[in-house]
């Protein structure tokens, strides 16, 4: 598999836009409320919502992204085997709740298959059927989503399982240090039967899922689960100023859990 972290689905807008349309509805304010309490991003790459300190954008119609330039939607990973495809939806579906399939498309005719995982809409607003204090936060949009092509036409794999019952390879490459998950619940052995690779687990778990992508799992609550990516560097001054020019801030460190635990 090839992994890329991308900027897809990023959009920005000029700064003429007005955020204070977005303050209108006073429900979705209490739910901007909520969201300030228990939803904050690292200093690490955001891989759901980014939200800068200081800005005069609007980004869609959601009340969280009133100051908003940019957001980062998804993470692409690319596969070339149908097997390795088929078992990390089943890895991700399987293993940590909540995650299911958002959407596939097939190319018929160039036999390309997409899919994208989330935990929930990735609509910048409100969805027609989401309802305070009802609705769950899986119901909501702004969710960021895991988004897996397989092109059969690609022959050289660049993730392939260990041989035997369990799979002990490691991550290819050293870009991307781990996706960070936090969830209500995990199941590790589904992350075992579906292929994956578990490493280690001491308060988390860190796998490789089937196509080489390296996971964190957490338990905990969060408006939207993927939390953010890590991104390994050789220094962090530079590559932060190379994100800074994409509209990314620093932030404090993510939390999944409302009391900052």
């Amino acid at each position: 598999s090839r992994i890329r972290a991308e900027l897809e689905g990023v959009k920005q807008v000029s700064n003429e836009s007005d955020a204070d349309t977005c303050n209108t509805d006073s429900k979705l304010q209490s739910r901007r409320s909520i969201l300030h309490q228990c939803l904050t991003t690292g200093a690490a790459l955001s891989a759901a919502q980014l939200f800068p300190s200081s800005a005069s954008a609007a980004l869609g119609t959601l009340p969280e992204f009133a100051d908003t330039n940019a957001i980062l939607q998804s993470l692409t990973i690319d596969v070339t085997d149908k097997q390795q495809y088929d078992d990390t939806i089943a890895f991700f579906t399987s293993a940590f709740d909540g995650m299911k399939i958002m959407r596939q498309r097939n190319n018929n005719g160039g036999g390309i298959k997409d899919t994208w995982l989330g935990f929930g809409p990735e609509t910048l607003s409100t969805p027609p059927d989401f309802q305070l204090p009802v609705s769950s936060f899986a119901m909501y949009g702004g969710h960021a989503s895991i988004h897996l092509r397989y092109d059969p036409f690609a022959t050289a794999p660049l993730y392939k399982r260990s041989f035997g019952e369990f799979n002990n390879e490691p991550a290819p490459g050293d870009s991307i240090a781990y996706l960070q998950l936090g969830v209500p619940q995990y199941r590790i052995s589904k992350m075992v039967e579906t292929g994956g690779n578990v490493i280690d687990g001491y308060g988390w778990v860190n796998a490789v899922c089937p196509a080489g992508l390296p996971i964190r799992s957490i338990v905990g609550i969060r408006p939207d689960p993927i939390m953010f990516l890590a991104v390994n560097c050789q220094d962090v001054a530079t590559s932060e100023e190379f994100y800074a020019k994409l509209g990314f801030v620093r932030q404090e460190y993510p939390y999944a859990r409302p009391n900052q635990g």
